[in-house]
């Protein structure tokens, strides 16, 4: 089987976040009542966001910042109470939307939400980026070239979560592949550490580059490992 292009998942990524499991995320990422199995993704996410939040300056006034795949904007809003002017974007028009009618109103001058691709050159340059689960879909190649896009245009740090490559988690994934819903996410794609840093030696733009801090949060059906990279000059 040929192997799914970045624009060909692209695609996928706003299909099933903007169409077909829009009211699942928005429940999701509410305090309202979910399911159990939910209920532990929820309580990862969340930990997952704080790990992210720790790993960057308590102060961030003064700062630019791209919450890459924001979602429904949780991250975005903790960065803006620090002082950051916040860039947030994501695939699913639908998911914007809905960040924006949540945005607190003593905030609305500090995040810019749009819908569209991470990767664009027109969102400008960044002190820190942020990809929680934006990557996790994609290739480990295809992820490391994001990032690799992201660091031309990033001065301080990039932190990203990524789905590690685990026998549990691969057991995971080939029964949920067994048992097909229409709300279910596009397939993970593991990666191995090893593998992100083999392969950010291949690209010019990350020479500058080197993984700091790196944690893994299991909570549930919720499997997700966060890294940080920072140039080392910083």
């Amino acid at each position: 089987m040929a192997e799914i292009t970045y624009e060909q998942r692209r695609g996928q990524i706003e299909d099933y976040f903007d169409r077909t499991a829009t009211a699942a995320w928005a429940k999701l990422t509410s305090d309202a009542p979910v399911g159990r199995i939910r209920a532990t993704v929820r309580a990862g996410r969340d930990q997952m966001r704080s790990t992210l939040l720790s790993w960057l300056p308590a102060n961030l006034s003064g700062k630019r910042v791209l919450d890459a795949g924001c979602g429904t904007g949780a991250f975005a809003v903790e960065a803006a109470r620090r002082g950051a002017e916040v860039v947030a974007i994501d695939l699913s028009p639908t998911l914007v939307s809905l960040a924006r009618e949540r945005l607190p109103a003593e905030l609305t001058n500090r995040i810019d939400f749009r819908s569209g691709d991470m990767l664009s050159t027109e969102l400008g340059s960044f002190d820190h980026v942020v990809a929680m689960d934006s990557v996790i879909h994609y290739s480990a190649k295809d992820a490391v070239d994001a990032l690799a896009q992201l660091a031309q245009r990033t001065s301080g740090s990039i932190v990203f979560t990524f789905a590690p490559r685990t026998p549990l988690l691969a057991a995971m994934i080939a029964v949920g592949r067994l048992l097909p819903r229409g709300d279910r996410a596009p397939w993970l794609e593991p990666m191995a550490e090893e593998k992100i840093a083999t392969l950010m030696k291949q690209h010019a733009s990350l020479e500058d580059w080197s993984a700091r801090r790196t944690l893994r949060v299991s909570s549930g059906f919720y499997k997700s490992q966060a890294l940080e990279l920072v140039r080392s000059c910083v």
